[in-house]
This record gives structure tokens, C-alpha cells and sequence, in this order.
């Protein structure tokens, strides 16, 4: 450790000294009587130190009016460096800023509002991709032999990343891959990945999905109800669309295990069977004898009772 470090952790004394000079800097920078108690003082080098003096005004509890001063070497007169007002241990702080980004949640999204999705979200992967030659074949061709690229006339350097993005406005030429995309429905220039769709997933089981109480309630679930509205994709094979009114899932994706009381077929099926509540009667008393009765015994009473009676017979 050098000597200067050391010089540093201890306080100058004639600028550890300079606190009547400190609060008058604080007090012409402050307002009249939020300036309190010296309360601490640290060295920020050689020849200079922080004074800190409580703050009194309202709105800022824990807060510190912080007061440089410094001197020149060799020098017996301090200056005044700076005056600021310095949050302390026990500040009053604004929360950390979290970028927009991740404050967004959903139903946050009103009209005229742009939600730009990054190039890199893992919710979308390319629809498809651009070959980078021409697709079509000349008349004669037999399409054995490679297609050779055109050439284009040199372009500025911005037009190679035009390309990168799909034209959407104007229509591609026939026979081409953009072309066939654009027949079958696949011209879109990012589609759900994997991963996309299991979040979605997960999110639409978790709202409508079979362990709700709704659908622990429901007389029949979602695959069997005249209400439930196909979708494509490989979600449909789990998911629907509600079309009852007077469903709690009215317009929502449903999954196919969910359920409500607005079921199609409800009014037809048979009730489960609910067994009988015990009854007991409170009114009356069952008679209990003390003792059994003389011809409840498996032997009947008969006239060689007392003749057998010496013996133990009973």
C-alpha cells in the first residue's frame, strides 16, 4: 500500500476542522432551517473532506447535506469545493428502474399503442427463408442443373439489409419460394417457435384448463360441448375457442378438459346418483333390556331343565 493511500483514510485536520465553514455553505444553499446536526465526515484524498450534516426538510427523511472543502498543499486557508444534498443509510429511495420492457404486462396494451417485438424473442422463429436466386425454370429446363443467381446492378450498402425483411406490399413473382409461401398461407416473416407455444399454452391451461373451479364443477367438459369453436394449428388439438354467451369463457381459448355449467348438453344428462341422508328419530325411545330374555338361548326351556341344572347345563 503506497503512502499516498494511507495519507487518504485520515481526515485533514484543518479540513476536518473547517465545520463552521461547512454549515454556512450548507445553510446559503438550503433553505432556512432544514440544515441540522453535523453527523459525520469522510476524507475523499489528501487535503480533502466530505461533511455531512442532517436534513430537516420535509419529503427528504434520511437524507444529508454533504459539503466538500479542500485545501492547496502547504496551504493554512480551506475551500469550498461543493454543496449537495446526498441520499444516507436510511434514505427515502425511488425504486431501481426496470426498463419497460419488463414492467409491461398483459392487458397493458390500449389503442394506438406499438409494442416492437426484438429480432432475437424467443417466442418467434423465420416463417421462412429466402433462397437468394431465382426459383423459376425456363421453358425446356428439366431442373437437374442448379439455378443461376441473377446479378444485379451495384446498390448502396442499405439495400442488402431491405432485402433481409420481407416485401409484404408487393407481390412476389410467380413460381418463386415467397410466391408458394404466399399461396399456402406462409408468407409471414416470423411464426411461434416451440417455445412460443408452450407458454401459450401453459397460459390459456392456467385460465381455462381443467383445474379450475369451474371446470371441477362442470356437469361434462369442452370436447363434448356444441359450444366449443375448432381451431387450427397444432394448438387445436388441445384448445378451442367458446362460443356460448353466457359462458365465464365466452370468445376465450378454452382447453378441451375445461368445463362450465353453460355446457350444450347438460339439460340431458342424468344427474349423478346421490345417496339417501340417514334420518333419525328423535321422538321416540328404543326399549333396552337389562336382562336376556328365558327363550333366547340356542337349548329351549324344557321340563328336564331342572334335572340337568345340577350339571351346568343351561
Amino acid at each position: 500500500m503506497s503512502a499516498a493511500t494511507t495519507r487518504s483514510r485520515t481526515p485533514d485536520r484543518l479540513c476536518a476542522e473547517a465545520v463552521d465553514l461547512a454549515r454556512t455553505a450548507a445553510e446559503e444553499a438550503a433553505a432556512p432551517g432544514v440544515v441540522g446536526e453535523h453527523v459525520d465526515l469522510v476524507s475523499e484524498g489528501d487535503r480533502v473532506v466530505t461533511h455531512f450534516f442532517e436534513c430537516k426538510e420535509l419529503g427528504y427523511r434520511g437524507w444529508r447535506w454533504a459539503v466538500t472543502v479542500a485545501r492547496a498543499s502547504r496551504a493554512k486557508i480551506v475551500t469550498l469545493d461543493e454543496v449537495v444534498m446526498l441520499p444516507g443509510p436510511d434514505a427515502v429511495l425511488a425504486p431501481e428502474w426496470v426498463p419497460w420492457s419488463e414492467r409491461l404486462r398483459p392487458g397493458d396494451l390500449g389503442p394506438g399503442d406499438l409494442l416492437p417485438t426484438d429480432a432475437d424473442d424467443d417466442r418467434l422463429e423465420s416463417g421462412y427463408a429466402e433462397s437468394g436466386y431465382d426459383d423459376r425454370l425456363a421453358p425446356g429446363d428439366s431442373g437437374d442443373d442448379e439455378p443461376e443467381p441473377q446479378l444485379a446492378d451495384a446498390e448502396p450498402d442499405d439495400a442488402d439489409d431491405a432485402e433481409d425483411t420481407p416485401d409484404l406490399a408487393t407481390p412476389p413473382a410467380r413460381g418463386t419460394i415467397t410466391a408458394v409461401a404466399d399461396e399456402l398461407g406462409l408468407r409471414r416473416a416470423r411464426v411461434l417457435s416451440r417455445y412460443g407455444l408452450h407458454i401459450a399454452a401453459d397460459r390459456w391451461e392456467e385460465a381455462f384448463g381443467a383445474q379450475t373451479p369451474m371446470a371441477q364443477a362442470a356437469p361434462a367438459t369442452c370436447v363434448s360441448c356444441g359450444f366449443l369453436t375448432p381451431i387450427g394449428g397444432s394448438l387445436g388439438r388441445a384448445f378451442g375457442v367458446c362460443a356460448n354467451e353466457f359462458s365465464p369463457a365466452d370468445g376465450r381459448v378454452v382447453s378441451l378438459t375445461y368445463g362450465c355449467g353453460g355446457h350444450s348438453e347438460a339439460a340431458v344428462m342424468p344427474a349423478p346418483p346421490r345417496p339417501a341422508q340417514p334420518v333419525v328419530d328423535e321422538t321416540r325411545v328404543d326399549p333396552f333390556p337389562l336382562r336376556p330374555a328365558a327363550d333366547s338361548g340356542s337349548v329351549p326351556v324344557g321340563a328336564g331343565d331342572e334335572e340337568t341344572a345340577e350339571l351346568g347345563h343351561s
